[in-house]
C-alpha cells in the first residue's frame, strides 16, 4: 500500500465535540445530477448510507442496549443548500461546516427509551460517504470509525472514555504497518469494522487510487490503536465495492468490479473471498486457494458472471448460515440510470450449498439504491427488511419499507407486509444491528429523493412495528414514537 496521508489537506484537525443534540435527524445527500424527472442518480435521507459501511448498530446483552451511530445534521440544515450546491457534486461535497455530524446513541431495552444523542464531530462536509460506523470491544468501549470519501478528507477513530457510555469520546492516534514501519492511519473509505471476542478487530476497508480507483483491503488490530499491514485483496481494472461479515471461524467478503474505462456505474460480476486464519490465507467458497490481490476479472473467486448477461450488480448484504456458508443479497439491473428503462431491478439471493452457488430471485423494486438487510434466524427463517415497495418518489432510492420471509433457506420467498405506508418521503437503507435484538431489528432514515428535505430516523422490531426516533426532545430521555403497528 502506498503511503498517502490525508493530513496535508486544508482541513482543520478534528474537533471532538462531545455535545448533546436535542433530537434525531439524518443527513440529506445526493449524487450525480441526472437532468431528468428523477433529478439525481441517487439521493434522499442517507443517514444510514451506504451498504459498504458496516455496521451502524450493535446490541450488547451485558447492558441490554442497542448502540447505534448515523450521519446526522443540524436542525433545518437542508435549507442552507444553494442552487449551485444542488446541481453539482463537487460544490455539494466541498469543505462545509454544519452539515454532516457524526452521531451516537442507544436504545435501552429495559426502559424503552433513547437519550439525547451525542454529537461526536462535524465532518466538515455534506457528503454522506463520510458517515460513521460503530464497533464495541470486549471491555465495552465504543469505537467510532469516521470514514472519508476518497483522499481529500481525513478519517478519524474515536473511543468512548467509559464502557457502554456515549457521553464522552476521545480521538485515538492510530497507526498501521507499512514496510515494517508505523505510519499514521488517517485516511480510509467504506470501513467495515468487526470485533471478535478475544481477537480484536477484523476490518475490511477501501483505499482510493492504490492502484485502482477503489482498491479493497483487509486489516486487523488486537487493540484498535496499532493496525497490521493492509492486505490488498482486489484491484481489478477501475476497482470494486465490497460487503463483508465474519464469524469465529472466518472473515468473508463479496464484491463486484468496475470495468475499464467506464467505471463504477458499470459495476458488474460477483466475487467472494474468505479467510479462515484472519488474513494469512484466502480461498473461495469451495475452499480452493485464491492468490491475492485479484487483478483480472476471470479468476477463481468469481461467483457469477453478470457481465456476460449485461447486468449491473448492486451489493446489499452478506451472512453466514449455520454451516458457515455464505449467503449474499444483491440487486441486479440493466443500467445505472433511474427510471423504468433499466427494469427489472431484481433482488437476488446467492448462496453456497457446499457444492455450488444457488441463485434465487426474490422480488423486484424500482431503484438500484433500494437497500435493506438480510437476517438468518435461529429457527431457520430467512428474513429481509427493505424498501421493496414503491414510495412517494418512484424510481428514486427507497420507498415504503417491507418485510419478506423464506422458510426453505431462501429458495422461495413470501411477502409478509408493508411496514410503512402513505409516507411523504422515501424510506431507505434499513440496517441490521450486530447480534440484533428483536425489539430493535432494523434502523433507517427517510428523505425526499428529488429535493433537499428533512430526514427522520426510524427503527422497527422483529414483528414489523415501526418507531420514529424523536426529532426534538425537551428532556434527557424520550420514548420513540410508534407510527405503525400490527
Amino acid at each position: 500500500m502506498k503511503d498517502k496521508s490525508a493530513s496535508g489537506n486544508d482541513y482543520t484537525m478534528c474537533l471532538t465535540l462531545n455535545q448533546k443534540d436535542i433530537g434525531y435527524r439524518g443527513i440529506w445527500y445526493y449524487n450525480q445530477p441526472s437532468g431528468d424527472e428523477y433529478v439525481y442518480k441517487y439521493s434522499g435521507g442517507l443517514g444510514t448510507y451506504c451498504a459498504k459501511h458496516r455496521p451502524f448498530a450493535v446490541y450488547r446483552p451485558e447492558v441490554d442496549k442497542t448502540f447505534f451511530c448515523y450521519g446526522g445534521t443540524p436542525l433545518d440544515a437542508y435549507l442552507k443548500h444553494s442552487k449551485e450546491d444542488l446541481n453539482g457534486d463537487q460544490p455539494f461535497s466541498r469543505k462545509r461546516e454544519g452539515f454532516l455530524l457524526h452521531m451516537i446513541s442507544y436504545f435501552d431495552h429495559k426502559t424503552g427509551q433513547v437519550p439525547q444523542p451525542t454529537i461526536l464531530l462535524d465532518k466538515n462536509t455534506a457528503d454522506a460517504h463520510d458517515n460513521p460506523v460503530i464497533s464495541i470491544d470486549d471491555d465495552g468501549y465504543i469505537w467510532i470509525f469516521s470514514t472519508s470519501h476518497g483522499l481529500s478528507r481525513p478519517s478519524y477513530i474515536h473511543r468512548s472514555k467509559e464502557p457502554y457510555n456515549i457521553d464522552s469520546f476521545e480521538q485515538i492516534d492510530v497507526t498501521y504497518r507499512l514496510n515494517g514501519e508505523e505510519r499514521p492511519m488517517d485516511n480510509f473509505s467504506y470501513m467495515q469494522a468487526w470485533q471478535l471476542p478475544n481477537r480484536g478487530f477484523i476490518n475490511f476497508v477501501t483505499r482510493y487510487k492504490d492502484p485502482s480507483d477503489r482498491t479493497l483491503f483487509f486489516i486487523t488490530s488486537s487493540d484498535g490503536t496499532k493496525w497490521s499491514e493492509w492486505t490488498r485483496l482486489a484491484a481489478i481494472e477501475k476497482g470494486h465495492y465490497q460487503i463483508s461479515t465474519c464469524s469465529d471461524q472466518k472473515a468473508v467478503t463479496a464484491f463486484n468490479y468496475h470495468p475499464t474505462p467506464k467505471g463504477l456505474n458499470w459495476r458488474t460480476n460477483l466475487y467472494y473471498l474468505e479467510t479462515p486464519d484472519f488474513g494469512h490465507t484466502w480461498q473461495n467458497a469451495a475452499g480452493e486457494k485464491v492468490n491475492i490481490p485479484l487483478t483480472t476479472s476471470d479468476n477463481n473467486a468469481l461467483v457469477h458472471d453478470y457481465a456476460s448477461e449485461g447486468l449491473k450488480v448492486y451489493l446489499k448484504d452478506i451472512r453466514l448460515d449455520p454451516n458457515g456458508n455464505p449467503v449474499i443479497l444483491v440487486i441486479t439491473s440493466k443500467g445505472y440510470e433511474s427510471g423504468p428503462e433499466n427494469a427489472p431491478r431484481t433482488w437476488t439471493l446467492l448462496q453456497w450449498t457446499g457444492n455450488g452457488w444457488n441463485i434465487c430471485p426474490i422480488t423486484t423494486s424500482d431503484s438500484n439504491y433500494d437497500m435493506g438487510s438480510l437476517y438468518l434466524e435461529t429457527d431457520g427463517t430467512y428474513r429481509i427488511i427493505a424498501p421493496t415497495e414503491t414510495g412517494p418518489q418512484a424510481y428514486n432510492p427507497g420507498g415504503e419499507m417491507a418485510m419478506w420471509e423464506s422458510h426453505d433457506q431462501g429458495y422461495t420467498w413470501n411477502y409478509v407486509k408493508k411496514l410503512t405506508q402513505n409516507s411523504e418521503r422515501n424510506h431507505t437503507y434499513a440496517r441490521s444491528p450486530v447480534n440484533a435484538h428483536a425489539d430493535f431489528y432494523a434502523l433507517w432514515a427517510d428523505g425526499n429523493a428529488r429535493q433537499a428535505s428533512q430526514s427522520l430516523l426510524y427503527f422497527c422490531d422483529k414483528q414489523g412495528n415501526v418507531y420514529q426516533l424523536p426529532e426534538e426532545m425537551d428532556s434527557d430521555f424520550a420514548k420513540p414514537i410508534l407510527i405503525n403497528s400490527d
